[in-house]
């Protein structure tokens, strides 16, 4: 249940507006192309398109939100004279337009606010996630199946949007990474129509978007059998990866848990070629809320917050292997 006072009180304003569609979707339910969220003190609003208002209507499902034609608005907005918004998601043309559409209301920029509270998942998101994650380990079942030499990056990535669809998810929360060879060594490496050949090493990251929710999992492949730097390698990685998740737990902090995979891939004398974060938050986008890096400010883990953990070692030019899942915080998968 979303609480108004809540957001209005951390917000310091009568008045909350956002066209962001995760924070849209997370306060209604509704997911839409066009849509305003305006929360006040009297409740939630949601304002779009004509067009969509009888499936916004039929797709609300947080209590006490009312939906309305965005042409009444303006209307609405001649009456509040204080407005917070999120500043790092509303784009410039944005509120330049609110700037001149409302000239009697001031904006308060806030950071945060909603994304904090989006962090700890209900019991009904959780069930989601898990959606999202069957719906992932069988897409990835399916590539594995489909991993015969002669067949191309670009086509196995095809072919995970297809299997995803199949399943019933919305489809991919991302485009998927698909690597043969020394492509691998690329974290974020785009499919090509390079072909698999004998011997390659195959990295999988691929996620589905299910209700909403995402998950993201990475996998390796060998086509053959791996030598033993590659072995040497999945071990250091698989092991990182096992440990941190172990260490999960409410209150445990982003920095101890970056610092703790670091360490393992330390003894192996391969923490250089550990170049990002250990892992991030994950629900209706698929990077959300906290960052498993030292880098990032230092926060505490939440009780029913999604993360991932996601270890990786890459050799530039000779390949790469990253493991990855999501865990929840405090609760079983």
């Amino acid at each position: 249940m979303i609480s108004v006072a809540s957001i209005l009180r951390k917000a310091g304003a009568p008045a909350f507006l956002s066209t962001d569609p995760s924070t849209v979707r997370y306060c209604t339910g509704v997911s839409l192309s066009e849509g305003v969220l305006l929360i006040t003190h009297a409740g939630i609003s949601l304002y779009t398109d004509s067009r969509y208002i009888e499936e916004a209507c039929c797709r609300v499902q947080q209590a006490g939100v009312s939906v309305h034609s965005i042409e009444d608005l303006r209307r609405r907005m001649q009456r509040i004279h204080m407005c917070a918004m999120q500043a790092d998601r509303v784009f410039v043309q944005d509120h330049a337009r609110w700037m001149r559409t409302y000239k009697n209301t001031k904006f308060i920029q806030t950071n945060g606010l909603i994304e904090g509270l989006r962090r700890k998942k209900s019991t009904d998101e959780l069930r989601e996630v898990r959606g999202a994650q069957r719906c992932t380990l069988h897409v990835l079942r399916q590539a594995e199946r489909a991993l015969k030499p002669g067949v191309s990056e670009r086509a196995i990535a095809g072919l995970l949007h297809a299997w995803a669809q199949e399943r019933g998810a919305e489809g991919l929360a991302f485009d998927p990474i698909v690597a043969f060879g020394s492509h691998t060594s690329r974290p974020h490496h785009h499919p090509t129509q390079r072909k698999l050949r004998a011997r390659d090493i195959v990295q999988i990251d691929v996620g589905v978007r299910w209700h909403g929710y995402c998950a993201d999992k990475s996998r390796v492949y060998f086509i053959g059998e791996p030598t033993e730097r590659q072995r040497h390698i999945y071990a250091a990685v698989h092991l990182a990866k096992r440990t941190a998740t172990t260490a999960v737990r409410p209150g445990v902090t982003n920095h101890e848990l970056d610092r703790i995979a670091r360490v393992v891939l330390h003894r192996y004398g391969l923490e250089q070629y550990f170049t990002h974060s250990l892992g991030h938050g994950i629900g209706l986008d698929v990077h959300e809320g906290i960052s498993l890096s030292q880098r990032a400010p230092e926060q505490q883990l939440l009780r029913g917050e999604v993360v991932t953990i996601e270890p990786g070692v890459y050799l530039p030019g000779r390949f790469g292997i990253r493991l990855e899942d999501e865990v929840v915080v405090g609760t079983a998968v």
